[in-house]
């Protein structure tokens, strides 16, 4: 049974896949698809169905050519979740439901390309337990992501996504990284390397209430993201416009770090739109 929140979006890979296993994606392989590659004679391919009249008639050595394709293929697609402290952070929805939902959809829009989905999820390590190995079994998928619902764990960081790159696949693949990537730069910036033979998209959770909703005078509690330490913190003006900036900074940090690797980041807040997604690909990822 598919769940509700599982919300299907179109992805396209800006590279040609280099599987044998025919999908929806340029591929590399010679085969039956829809992108032209040349023409070969009839001896060197017989292939009756791909005769090319018009070459054939031009041919100077009078040989009856044939028509080549690429074949379309599939490509491996990761959803790579974060489960640090930071990700049960709370506003309107807990982080780590809306990175259910997010992972839910990808399966989906894997299993509806034909493409082989994997999920991984890490803290300090990368979490065996809700961990799947590409497969094409969506409903496992669905299974296994349902289990963040129930996961709460606090006190724990997320240097476990050094970990991930050996969770990945050897052909090029597509990797929907989603966390709120409250962690150290140098962190994030070594696993872009580690992963740099993939297409990594960045999915950042940032909630309102962590910068922008916040107490307009008088005490109130913070919860250190990583560590799940609670501390008052006597809330004015000065204070919020301090928070708003942080998070401006610490945003077109990441930013300037993403555009090193060639990509951009889909910022998610305290609901999931699969369109803006698509949007995301048109925009971002076109062939």
């Amino acid at each position: 049974m598919i769940p509700a929140y599982a919300k299907p979006f179109t992805y396209q890979i800006p590279w040609k896949s280099s599987s044998v296993h025919s999908g929806d994606h340029r591929g590399s392989q010679r085969g039956l698809g829809f992108e032209y590659r040349g023409n070969l004679s009839l001896v060197d391919h017989p292939d009756v169905r791909r005769i090319d009249l018009r070459q054939t008639l031009r041919d100077p050595y009078e040989q009856i050519q044939v028509k080549l394709f690429n074949q379309d293929n599939t490509t491996p697609i990761f959803a790579v979740c974060d489960c640090s402290s930071s990700m049960q952070f709370k506003g309107r929805t807990r982080k780590l439901d809306i990175a259910k939902e997010i992972a839910a959809s990808i399966a989906y829009s894997a299993f509806e390309m034909s493409d082989l989905f994997s999920f991984i999820a890490y803290n300090e390590q990368v979490i065996e337990e809700l961990t799947l190995p590409l497969s094409h079994h969506v409903h496992q998928s669905f299974e296994l992501i349902e289990q963040l619902t129930n996961y709460q764990k606090l006190r724990i960081s997320a240097e476990g996504i050094l970990e991930v790159p050996q969770y990945l696949s050897q052909h090029k693949g597509l990797v929907f990284w989603i966390s709120d990537f409250h962690m150290p730069i140098h962190l994030i910036e070594q696993a872009f390397n580690a992963m740099s033979a993939h297409q990594i998209v960045p999915i950042v959770l940032w909630d309102e209430h962590e910068y922008k909703k916040l107490p307009k005078f008088g005490f109130g509690n913070m919860i250190d993201p990583e560590t799940g330490l609670s501390r008052s913190i006597f809330f004015r003006e000065a204070v919020r416009v301090q928070f708003e900036q942080a998070f401006v900074e610490r945003k077109q940090t990441l930013e300037a770090l993403f555009a090193r690797f060639d990509t951009q980041a889909l910022y998610v807040s305290d609901r999931f739109d699969a369109d803006a997604v698509s949007h995301y690909f048109e925009e971002y990822m076109s062939l």
